[in-house]
């Protein structure tokens, strides 16, 4: 049985899709109670962004650090495995492509609290003799997030605003680049790693493939009649601050064990395109 933290939200909502109801446990929000029926974890549970620091510094402490080991502390002692939901974020300035042995240098409160948060939880699950997988995922898009904003799927929001014919700003004229994976492609290389992957190890969960952001508009532009204009502006300090400029990663270690890409970029922009 496998039980699920953040079930409810744009991944983990995709994930419990692919299960049998019968199969999974879903925590509500605010649950954090282990099943003794639970013989997989898989934790969702996360801020989302570098920008909570300028409102509420404990946030991404409070949900990524201290929420976490209240979960690892009712599993210690039971046969359970904890697959852990983690983020590119983690990388910060490193070479490139990131793999999973690259050195991680995280910049901003989100992004160094979810490196923490893999240290812990290694440490614990070295500890006391619990197996776990942590996934790197990529920038996850496509299908409907009705929480998209200029900081959670920012690529979903700008589409919608470039849809009602609203110019919008791209930093540094889009030249940064990203990982784009579509968020069905992701969650079944997570459940593939889940039933194949190597226990106690770090899976990079991406295409591997080096998108600018200004190409992606582009070719939304192209699917939707008129859109507004991309307009350049110089990156914010506070964003150089926490946030590498472009990201990609190596995907080998999936692909070794049967990952398939099946969402081409044009499928992915088409369908954000028509959301």
């Amino acid at each position: 049985m496998i039980q699920v933290f953040g079930g409810k939200g744009f991944a983990g909502s995709h994930f419990s899709e692919l299960f049998s109801k019968d199969t999974l446990i879903i925590n509500e929000r605010g649950d954090y109670s282990v099943s003794d029926k639970a013989d997989q974890i898989i934790y969702f549970i996360s801020t989302i962004s570098n920008y909570n620091v300028l409102v509420d510094p404990y946030l991404d402490i409070e949900t990524n650090l201290i929420t976490l080991i209240k979960v690892l502390e009712q599993v210690k002692g039971k046969n359970i495995t904890f697959n852990f939901i983690s983020s590119w974020f983690v990388y910060g300035k490193t070479s490139m492509p990131a793999k999973e042995e690259s050195v991680c240098n995280p910049k901003g409160f989100y992004s160094i609290t979810k490196r923490s948060a893999e240290q812990l939880l290694i440490s614990y699950c070295e500890t006391f003799e619990i197996n776990y997988r942590i996934f790197r995922m990529a920038n996850l898009i496509g299908s409907y997030d009705p929480k998209a904003s200029p900081k959670k799927n920012a690529l979903q929001f700008m589409i919608n605003e470039l849809k009602k014919g609203k110019d919008i700003s791209i930093y540094d004229g889009g030249e940064l680049f990203r990982d784009y994976i579509h968020v069905k492609d992701g969650m079944n290389a997570v459940k593939l790693v889940m039933n194949s992957g190597n226990l106690n190890d770090i899976f990079n969960i991406s295409n591997g493939i080096p998108i600018k952001l200004k190409d992606i508009l582009e070719l939304a532009c192209s699917f939707i009649p008129n859109h507004g204009k991309l307009i350049s502006i110089d990156t914010p300090k506070f964003h150089k601050n926490v946030q590498v400029k472009s990201m990609w990663m190596d995907n080998s270690k999936i692909k070794s064990i049967g990952y398939i890409q099946k969402y081409s970029l044009k499928e992915m922009i088409k369908e954000m395109v028509s959301l």
